[in-house]
């Protein structure tokens, strides 16, 4: 039978892993700020054109 004592160990705690960094010309930076902006502003005139929820009344 197997040994009880190893069966319900901790694992060993794992360094975290560092993030990728990739590097970006100025011009596809300044694309993406663009197209962030964009977004931003589609994102905006949909909401204003959503119905806004009224107060309830007692």
């Amino acid at each position: 039978m197997a040994d009880t004592s190893d069966t319900f160990k901790k694992a060993p705690k794992r360094k975290p892993s560092k993030g990728k960094s990739v590097a970006v010309s100025p011009e596809m930076r300044q694309a993406y700020a663009d197209l962030i902006k964009e977004r931003e502003a589609k994102q905006e005139g949909y909401e204003r054109h959503l119905r806004q929820d009224e107060p309830k009344r007692r």
